[in-house]
C-alpha cells in the first residue's frame, strides 16, 4: 500500500488515522532488512524495538496536523549530531563519539514529527565525493551494486533511492548532495548557505566565504519542498541564517513565466572540463527537449576563468579544512584517508597572501557570473564528469585518457556554485547505455532558492524522471 503513496499522502493518512505510525515504520524497517545489507546505506541503526516504541509514543501523544513530517523515519548523515547515536565522521577513532545535543536540523526534523532511526554512511570527514571508509566500508549504487553512489551524501542517496527512508538530509561542500543525486536518479539540493541553519565555529567561518551547507536529497522536488519547509529559516545560533520569503510548498512558477525563462548552458566551460562520453549528450538532449517548451536555452561561451576558479576553490577549501582538522584535533597519519591528508598538507602551506589572491579570484568570478545573471535566469552544468565508477576504486585518476592531478579534479564541475554560494539543484537527465544515471546542475542567483526548487517542480512535471527510480527499485531488488 505505502509503495503507491507520496510522502505527503503518507503523512496525511497518518494524521487522518487511515494508517498508523507503527505501520509506516514497519514498512520502512522491512525494506531496510531486505536491502540495506547489500547497499550499506544506513549505519548505526537504532534497535528496532526502540524505533517502534518511538513511533507508538508519537502516535499516542501527538495529533500534530501542523507537523509536516509526522511519523516519517529519517536517517541522518553521519557528519551531523543526533543525541543517542554516534557521530563517527566515517573515522574509526570516532566510533564511540556520542554528541551531547542534536544539531539544529535534527531538532527541527523531530519538532515536525520525524522519527530518527539511524545514520547514513559518508566518506571520512565527508571528503572525496565517494562514500567509503574503514569503519563501515563502501555504499553501493542502487542501479549497479558494484558501483559507487557518490558522496559525501552517498549513504543518504542510496537510502532514498531504495526507499529505505522517504527522503534524507545531506551536506554539500563540493557537490556532496549534487553528485550522489546524479548517481541515483534523485534530486539533490545545495541551498544558499544560511537557508538551513547550523551551529558554526565562528573562529573559522568568519575567515572565509561559507563553503559548505546542509542540503537534502529526494525523489521529487515536491517532496523536497515539504522537507525544506520543515528545516529552513533563521536560527539564533547561526548569524548567517535567514528566512525564505515564502513556503517552498506554495511557491510555484506558472506556465507563462516558465516559458519566458532563459537558461545559459555552460557545457564543458569552453573545453576546460573533461567528461566521460555520454554526459554532455544526455544533458544537451534534455535541454533540447526543454527548449521545445518555449523556454529559451542558450549555449554560452562564458568568460568565467576556470583556472582562477579552481585555484581559488582549492586554496580556500584546503585552508578551511586544515583549520577544522586542527580544531577537532584529528591526528593525521597514514591510516587516515588520502583526501584528508591531501587537504591537510595543502592547507598547512596556505599563507595570508594566498588567501587574498584566492578571494580576488573569487571576486572576479563573481563579477562575471553576476553579469550572466543579468541575461539568464539559471545557469546549467553537468552534475559530475564521470558516471558511477567501481565502488572499490579510491577515486578516478583519469577521464577518457586525460590524467587528473588531484583526488577531486573529477568533480571540478561543481565548484562554481560552491565557491560563490549559489543555490543549485541537481536534476536527473537519464541513463547511459550501461543503465547508469546522470544529472545536471540548475544554478540560481544567490538567495533565489525558492525559484530554483520551483523550476525543478516544473522540470519533474515535464520529464517525470522520478518514475525511473521506482521502476528500477522494483526490478533490481
Amino acid at each position: 500500500m505505502l509503495e503507491n503513496l507520496s510522502v505527503q499522502e503518507i503523512v496525511s493518512h497518518i494524521i487522518s488515522k487511515q494508517i498508523t505510525t507503527e505501520e509506516v515504520i514497519e514498512h520502512y524497517l522491512n525494506r531496510i532488512k531486505k536491502f540495506n545489507g547489500s547497499l550499506n546505506a544506513i549505519v548505526s541503526l537504532k534497535d528496532e524495538e526502540i524505533i517502534r516504541n518511538e513511533a507508538k509514543h508519537l502516535q499516542q501523544n501527538n495529533e500534530g496536523p501542523e507537523k509536516l513530517l509526522f511519523g516519517l523515519p529519517m536517517a541522518i548523515k553521519d557528519l551531523i549530531d543526533v543525541e543517542g547515536l554516534p557521530t563517527t565522521y566515517g573515522l574509526t577513532a570516532y566510533k564511540d563519539n556520542f554528541p551531547l545535543k542534536n544539531s539544529i536540523i535534527v531538532d527541527r526534523l523531530i519538532d515536525h514529527g520525524a522519527i530518527i532511526i539511524g545514520k547514513t554512511n559518508t566518506p571520512e570527514l565527508g571528503l572525496g565525493s565517494h562514500t567509503t571508509n574503514k569503519l563501515f566500508g563502501p555504499t553501493a549504487n542502487i542501479f549497479d551494486q558494484t558501483k559507487t553512489t557518490g558522496g559525501s551524501s552517498g549513504g543518504a542517496a542510496s537510502a532514498v533511492g531504495a526507499s529505505l527512508v522517504p527522503f534524507a538530509d545531506g551536506s554539500d561542500m563540493m557537490g556532496s548532495c549534487r553528485n550522489p543525486a546524479a548517481y541515483t536518479n534523485l534530486y539533490g539540493f545545495r541551498p544558499t548557505p544560511g537557508l538551513i541553519p547550523e551551529y558554526r565555529n565562528m573562529k573559522i567561518d568568519k575567515q572565509f566565504p561559507l563553503l559548505s551547507t546542509p542540503g537534502c536529497l529526494t525523489k521529487t522536488p515536491t517532496e523536497m519542498a515539504l522537507l525544506l519547509d520543515a528545516i529552513v529559516g533563521k536560527h539564533s545560533s547561526d548569524p548567517f541564517s535567514f528566512d525564505p520569503q515564502s513556503s517552498f510548498r506554495e511557491h510555484q512558477i506558472n506556465d507563462d513565466d516558465f516559458s519566458k525563462l532563459k537558461i545559459g548552458w555552460l557545457s564543458s566551460m569552453g573545453g576546460a572540463y573533461k567528461f566521460e562520453d555520454g554526459i554532455i549528450d544526455l544533458c544537451e538532449s534534455t535541454l533540447d527537449d526543454l527548449d521545445k517548451t518555449e523556454l529559451q536555452v542558450a549555449h554560452l561561451k562564458s568568460e568565467i576563468n576556470p583556472t582562477g576558479l579552481w585555484d581559488s576553490w582549492t586554496t580556500l577549501r584546503s585552508k578551511n579544512i586544515f583549520d577544522y582538522l586542527n580544531e577537532m584535533n584529528v591526528a593525521i597519519h597514514e591510516d587516515i584517508g588520502f583526501p584528508i591528508r591531501w587537504e591537510y598538507e595543502k592547507g598547512r602551506g596556505v599563507i595570508s597572501n594566498d588567501i587574498e589572491i584566492s578571494l580576488g579570484q573569487r571576486a572576479e568570478c563573481k563579477n562575471v557570473v553576476e553579469q550572466l545573471f543579468m541575461k539568464f535566469d539559471f545557469l546549467v552544468l553537468p552534475s559530475a564528469q564521470v558516471f558511477p565508477f567501481d565502488k572499490e576504486l579510491k577515486y578516478p585518476e583519469e577521464i577518457s585518457g586525460y590524467n587528473l592531478n588531484t583526488y577531486h579534479r573529477w568533480m571540478e564541475v561543481v565548484t562554481l556554485s560552491s565557491l560563490l554560494g549559489l543555490p543549485t539543484i541537481s536534476v536527473p537527465v537519464g541513463f547511459n547505455k550501461n543503465g547508469l544515471p546522470m544529472g545536471m546542475q540548475i544554478i540560481g542567483k544567490k538567495g533565489d532558492d525558492l525559484r530554483v526548487v520551483s523550476f525543478a517542480k516544473k522540470y519533474e512535471e515535464i520529464f517525470n524522471f522520478s518514475k525511473y527510480t521506482h521502476i528500477k527499485n522494483v526490478e533490481s531488488f
